[in-house]
């Protein structure tokens, strides 16, 4: 048999039920407010695990504004659905699957959307070995993400809803509305699921995807929208960064934990780059692409890798600079222009070290 830490250990990103096993099972011993029918937690309950409680040894998992939690949690114990909209890398789809593991104690009822996503992949399809030697029935039914919902209660998230066709959107509108899932391949009381109690549906999207697949007005309906935005505070964002990309390190096999300094100047270049204000309020060319807080984990990551499989070392502004190509490049070679203008411009008008060292890395920009 395999114990959930050896399970931990052999996985690259556990699911978030997986990661915080000892939590769940601390607030479901102490959780003795009401709680939502088909809920695994009360509601209180299941915002500390979400927001921390310092005093239960409950971490932060989420940094953002504690009210919007509320209104989530508010939302999913009724009969409407919540969506979760917002610029790329704000943490949607770690707040759905924190949520759904609070919830109904498993986040990996997941559907992700595109524009290849089929109705199939939503609600159910079948073992055509099955179905050609027995007809129609349960035993060759192979259920999809919604099914399975409906049928254990529990939430189903729906990560980048935007991206599907409209006609796979409103598959959903039945389901939502009704509460009722058809089969009608098969008969009696096999062509009906019915949901359980705990069912819903968290979906995502991206502000910069609309106009893709805008949904319908009947389906926006059946869901309350609740927005994501990017986290404000310098010091609550590199705080962030550093904590996710220690994690990150460690599961890389670096032992070497990252370098503050250097995250610093990262954190200070994505702010300014995404925003187009300087830290002294001064305009300045903002990047086209997205970049995100969970953008910028994935650099410090990747800088700490890079510097301690090199060099064995924590990674240095050169790092940076190397890393940052790839980010800024992404959807348009202006922004490489850009960026480069912010080394030459920008970073030799900074005191300290780490900066000097950025400006001087500034020739490791390809082009």
């Amino acid at each position: 048999m395999t114990d959930t830490a050896t399970t931990e250990e052999t996985l690259q990103r556990p699911p978030a039920e997986v990661r915080f096993a000892d939590e769940l099972a601390r607030l479901r011993a102490d959780d003795d407010a009401p709680r939502p029918p088909g809920w695994a937690l009360s509601l209180e309950a299941a915002r500390r695990f979400v927001v921390g409680d310092e005093t239960r040894g409950i971490r932060r998992k989420f940094v953002g504004d504690p009210s919007l939690i509320d209104r989530a949690l508010v939302t999913l114990a009724t009969s409407r659905g919540l969506m979760l909209v917002g610029e790329p890398g704000t943490a949607k789809s770690l707040l759905s699957e924190l949520i759904a593991a609070a919830v109904s104690g498993d986040s990996t009822l997941t559907i992700q959307g595109g524009a290849a996503t089929t109705e199939d992949q939503i609600k159910y399809s079948w073992n055509y070995a099955l179905l050609v030697s027995e007809g129609p029935s349960p035993r060759s039914l192979v259920p999809a993400p919604m099914l399975n919902g409906m049928a254990g209660g529990k939430i189903v998230r729906f990560e980048e809803i935007t991206r599907c066709p409209l006609e796979v959107q409103d598959s959903l509108l039945s389901l939502l509305s009704e509460r009722v899932l058809a089969v009608p391949e098969l008969t009696g009381a096999d062509s009906m699921v019915f949901a359980r109690e705990g069912f819903n549906v968290i979906a995502t999207a991206n502000t910069r995807d609309r106009g893709v697949n805008e949904m319908s007005a009947a389906l926006k309906r059946r869901f309350n929208f609740e927005t994501v935005f990017p986290i404000a505070d310098f010091a609550t964002e590199l705080g962030l960064v550093e904590a996710e990309a220690r994690a990150l390190l460690e599961r890389s096999g670096v032992t070497a934990p990252p370098s503050r300094d250097v995250l610093e100047v990262l954190v200070t270049t994505f702010r300014e780059l995404r925003s187009g204000v300087t830290a002294r309020g001064e305009t300045m060319e903002r990047l086209s692409t997205v970049m995100s807080t969970a953008e910028a984990v994935s650099v410090a990551h990747a800088i700490g890798v890079r510097g301690w499989f090199l060099r064995g070392e924590q990674g240095t502004p050169a790092d940076i600079v190397e890393c940052l190509a790839g980010t800024a490049a992404k959807d348009n070679a202006e922004d490489l222009a850009r960026l480069r203008r912010y080394l030459e411009q920008q970073a030799p008008r900074r005191e300290g070290a780490q900066w000097k060292a950025l400006h001087e890395a500034r020739h490791l920009l390809p082009g």
